[in-house]
């Protein structure tokens, strides 16, 4: 079952910041300016803070689960 918004993160905002996206994937902030900074996680950058629709957190995430069903 492919992750919605319906059903995970519902305890976040429909935007979350760069300091939400670590707790949600549970990764250091290395990784997480990595994600951001490569598009591999869409985002929204205002300045020098990243915007991070919560839509594209799930959209990463159904990719990678894609990506470990071709397996």
């Amino acid at each position: 079952m492919p992750f919605t918004v319906e059903n995970i993160f519902t305890e976040y905002p429909n935007i979350v910041e760069r300091s939400d996206l670590e707790k949600m994937l549970n990764i250091g902030r290395s990784t997480t300016l990595k994600l951001l900074k490569s598009g591999e996680i869409k985002s929204i950058r205002i300045g020098n803070a990243y915007k991070i629709p919560k839509v594209y957190v799930i959209d990463y995430l159904n990719a990678k689960a894609g990506e470990k069903e071709d397996i």
